[in-house]
């Protein structure tokens, strides 16, 4: 195994839990819920694939100030991020990746601003040697150009890397670019339907990077190289 690529948002980071938990607490001060099977199409791409404003304002049958109502839910949701740490395993997967001399990169439909903001936090933007945006590319995912730009720009057979996702959309853009992909689900995302994914963990807690690259030897042998 040559390169890990990660996705950023419910997979290092549970930002995911909390931006719907922060959109949830908006639609609760109108007296409005927010259900999971419309906020799924967007998660692991961009917002903008689901008007949460408009569907907001559909219930209530009334315009809102859309301006506000975003500022508010980026504060609320930077408050809950503030004092969280990587998501569990996450941190040890990094380190023995290390240690094996895997490369690692970083693949995301969030934008650069965002992404760096966090793992600067983190004390994780070193540990990168590729982080890939929606910033670098056309179309995010479920396309899969963010995984072929960076297996370009590693220099790296996709039968020589392994992808963490934790979204759908996310899943098929890895395996669209003939990358096999492992779910790592977060307490949002578990609900999806996530079955596509060639392989699943319930945390990288739970199963030690390099058990899971012994489980997954056999079927990356099968990928292109």
């Amino acid at each position: 195994m040559d390169l890990l690529i990660f996705d950023f948002d419910g997979l290092i980071l549970d930002t995911e839990t909390v931006i719907f938990q922060a959109w949830n607490e908006i639609f609760e001060s109108y007296g409005r819920t927010l259900p999971l099977s419309e906020w799924a199409s967007c998660i692991g791409t961009s917002h903008q694939a689901f008007d949460v404003f408009g569907y907001l304002e559909a219930q209530l049958g009334r315009p809102l100030d859309r301006k506000e109502l975003a500022g508010r839910h980026r504060r609320r949701t930077l408050e809950l991020l503030e004092p969280m740490p990587p998501r569990p395993g996450v941190l040890e997967y990094l380190e023995e990746a290390r240690k094996q001399r895997i490369a690692l990169a970083l693949a995301s439909s969030s934008h650069q601003k965002w992404i760096m903001g966090h793992l600067s936090r983190l004390g994780l933007a070193e540990r990168f040697h590729s982080i890939r945006c929606a910033d670098d590319v056309e179309q995010v995912k479920p396309h899969p150009e963010l995984y072929q730009l960076t297996l370009e720009f590693m220099g790296v057979a996709p039968g020589r890397a392994l992808a963490f996702e934790d979204s759908p959309n996310g899943i098929k853009a890895a395996q669209a670019a003939g990358i096999f992909c492992v779910a790592v689900p977060n307490s949002v995302t578990k609900n999806l339907p996530l079955d596509h994914a060639d392989y699943r963990i319930e945390s990288m807690a739970d199963v030690p990077l390099r058990e899971l690259l012994h489980r997954v030897e056999g079927r990356l042998s099968n990928l292109p190289r």
